[in-house]
């Protein structure tokens, strides 16, 4: 059963050592998802499930201990999925960006003794079978928590990824009207289309909280709502 869920966005940008000298732009959003990892430790789960889009080379699941790295972006940093070493017997993959991202953020808490993984998801992963994937998350453990990465549109200003598409503001504001207030059905609702086309790669994410979350009565709040490099970056708990 889904005890607690931390949605966070996956910039690189948010892990100090990548940012460099622009690490103070994003602290606000760092100092978001350091509270909503709290909350995660808090609810003292079973089984911690990080979730994140990935490219189709990249999707399934990672074991705990699994290896990320940031040198692609220049920098000398590696990442480790959760304490301890791989499952043994399982191969190893490099874990996908956003779930290194995650890993880089969870390295600032203890988690031994929680058994985490990771699972990487297509960004146009049907919708019902992200309720389904959720779900399943769900029944691993009687008390689940999820750390769902993802971010919202890149299309918010002429500078963003996606240059300026006048939908993406309103998008953006409905996806964080339903992280906020927990809305299993506005998360199940969004349209695969339009999130394609404006680049929010954290849609199928969402809809997998959406699934675990189903029948959970968790209440959610929005710690963080900002697009500072024209991309939608949106930090909430449900607990």
């Amino acid at each position: 059963m889904l005890v607690a869920a931390a949605v966070c966005p996956c910039p690189p940008l948010l892990v100090p050592e990548v940012a460099a000298g622009a690490a103070p732009e994003l602290e606000g959003a760092r100092a978001a998802c350091r509270d909503a990892l709290g909350v995660l430790a808090a609810a003292r789960p079973g089984r911690l499930v990080v979730v994140g889009p990935a490219p189709e080379s990249g999707c399934g699941r990672y074991p705990r201990g699994g290896r990320g790295s940031f040198r692609g972006f220049g920098v000398d940093v590696d990442v480790r999925l959760g304490d301890g070493g791989t499952h043994p017997g399982v191969p190893e993959r490099e874990l996908p960006l956003s779930l290194a991202v995650a890993a880089g953020l969870l390295e600032r808490l203890s988690w031994e003794g929680v058994p985490v993984e990771g699972l990487g998801v297509p960004e146009l992963l049907a919708p019902e079978r992200c309720v389904e994937v959720g779900a399943e998350l769900a029944r691993q453990d009687e008390r689940v928590a999820l750390l769902v990465m993802g971010d919202a549109s890149a299309c918010r200003t002429v500078k963003a990824p996606g240059y300026l598409d006048e939908r993406a503001a309103g998008f953006d504001a409905a996806v964080a009207r339903a992280l906020g207030a927990a809305d299993v059905a506005a998360l199940r609702s969004l349209d695969v289309r339009l999130a394609h086309e404006l680049k929010a790669w954290g849609r199928a994410p969402w809809q997998v909280l959406a699934g675990a979350a189903e029948g959970a009565d968790l209440a959610g709040a929005l710690l963080y709502d900002d697009a500072p490099y024209g991309v939608g970056y949106l930090v909430a708990v449900w607990s």
